[in-house]
Formats: structure tokens, C-alpha cells, sequence
């Protein structure tokens, strides 16, 4: 039983590398070639500067507007008797799907000048594209649904039992939320979040179409390429590395808090409510 155990376990670690290696080694290419001093330079840059800061000014707003929208979604979706709860899950893993490029299509459609909520903004002489608003929607709407998942499986993981002892004892609804559900779920809740953040930091395809400029460091990135080629790229890709990597780790580190397996329980637990 041990020989076959073990030879499973070499023949799965064999196929496995092949995939780990394809992931890792555009990583390790990156680090290896790094020119550290020129790309600092070139970081320092104001319209690099510029980008940075609109990026992370950007992300920072689409993380405020997850987190008071998200959580309460993700509550729903975890405890109440929702009708139509499967079609409410499908949406929101809808974004998920949807490539970027269409997703930038489909939100200029919507809220640009000729669009179904951007037309009478426009008529206000409000742009909702072209600006640090088209940045935040666009990474609203590919962001917010790591976010929402993340939270509604914080939830779901919760002991129903602590919340009904709780409502034996006469505790309110928004109490049992506020003092039981919400702690207990943080910890899966805050890495959901930064994973979310991440992604809205590097969106770049429907940031492209909805908001081309100002330049956020994706949009940064692809404009030096076009001009510059790959080596103007680089350091925008190392910056924008550096900044998934840390998230990545905290996640991580959260996620173990929160008693997580891996970032798929999540996502296992959620596809499971009410049957879906």
C-alpha cells in the first residue's frame, strides 16, 4: 500500500511540476534579469509616480465600496432564505467569466456619455469614463466578486449553531451579526479583500477601454511597451509583482487564520449553497 501510495504520489508530483514550472518560471525570469537600480529610476519617474498613485488611490476606493457593499451581500448570500438565491450566485460569479475587454465594453455601454446611467450625468456635464470614477468601476466590477465569494463563504462557515444559541437568548438579528457572525468570519472575510484589492490594482483590459487616461499603472505598462518595448515595461510589471506577491502572502496568512485549507474552500462552499 505505501509503494503504490508513494508512486501515486511521485507520478502526480511529476505532472504537477510541469504546471508549477510554467507558472513560476516567468517569475523567476523576472527576478533573475532584474536591473534593480535602472528600474527604481525608472519608478521614480512622475508620470510612473503619477500612476501609482492614481492606481492605488483607485484600488483604495474599489476596496472601501467592496467592503461596505460586499459583506452585507456575501451575509445574504450565506444566511437568508434569498427566492431566486441560485440566479443571485450566478451573477455575481458572472464578472468572472466575462473577458476583460468585453467587460470594458459592456461598462462603457452603461456609464459612458451615451449610456443607460452615464447619459444623464453627461447631461450634467458628470463623466463617469475617462476619469479616477471610470477606473473604480472598472475594477468594481472585476474585482468585487472575489469579494463578495470570499465573504459569503466566511459566512457559511460559521456554526449556525452559535447564531441560534444566540437567538434563543433573545439577541437581535444585526447583534448575532455584529458580536457572532462578523468576528468569527473576519479573518476569511479581510483575505477575500485583499485578494480582491490585488485583482483591482492590476485590471487593466477594461480599464483600457473605460479609462485610458488618466494612465494607472496597467494602462502605464502597456503604453511604455508600445513605445518603448519590453524593457520600458518592465518595471511597471515588477512593481505591479512586488504588490501581488505581498497580497498574495497576507492572504495567505489570513486565510490560515481563518481556517481555510486553501483559497478553493471558499469557493467549494459557496457553489454548494442551497444546492447550487
Amino acid at each position: 500500500m505505501n509503494r503504490r501510495t508513494n508512486l501515486t504520489f511521485v507520478v502526480f508530483g511529476l505532472l504537477g511540476s510541469v504546471l508549477l514550472i510554467n507558472l513560476a518560471l516567468p517569475i523567476a525570469s523576472l527576478l533573475f534579469h532584474a536591473d534593480w537600480t535602472e528600474w527604481v529610476a525608472a519608478l521614480r519617474q512622475p508620470e510612473a509616480l503619477q500612476a501609482l498613485m492614481i492606481s492605488i488611490e483607485a484600488s483604495a476606493i474599489s476596496l472601501a465600496v467592496m467592503a461596505s457593499l460586499g459583506i452585507p451581500l456575501g451575509y445574504l448570500l450565506a444566511r437568508a432564505d434569498l427566492p431566486f438565491k441560485r440566479l443571485w450566485i450566478i451573477l455575481v460569479f458572472l464578472p468572472m467569466v466575462v473577458p476583460d475587454l468585453a467587460a470594458g465594453i459592456l461598462l462603457l455601454r452603461t456609464f459612458g456619455p451615451y449610456g443607460v446611467i452615464g447619459q444623464p450625468f453627461d447631461a450634467r456635464n458628470i463623466a463617469l469614463t475617462n476619469n479616477l470614477a471610470g477606473i473604480v468601476l472598472a475594477q468594481l466590477f472585476v474585482a468585487a466578486p472575489f469579494a463578495i465569494i470570499s465573504t459569503t463563504a466566511a459566512f457559511a462557515s460559521v456554526d449556525r449553531k452559535l447564531e441560534m444559541a444566540a437567538a434563543t437568548l433573545g439577541d437581535s438579528q444585526w447583534h448575532i451579526f455584529r458580536r457572532i457572525s462578523l468576528p468569527l468570519a473576519w479573518p476569511g472575510i479581510t483575505a477575500g479583500l485583499t485578494l480582491a484589492w490585488i485583482r483591482a490594482l492590476g485590471e487593466f483590459g477594461s480599464t483600457l477601454i473605460v479609462a485610458y487616461s488618466p494612465h494607472s499603472v496597467p494602462v502605464y505598462m502597456y503604453v511604455k511597451f508600445e513605445s518603448e518595448g519590453i524593457h520600458g515595461a518592465m518595471p511597471a510589471a515588477f512593481c505591479l509583482v512586488v504588490l501581488a506577491g505581498g497580497a498574495v502572502l497576507i492572504s495567505m496568512m489570513l486565510t490560515r487564520l481563518s481556517g481555510f485549507a486553501d483559497l478553493a474552500g471558499p469557493l467549494g462552499k459557496v457553489a454548494t449553497l442551497e444546492g447550487y
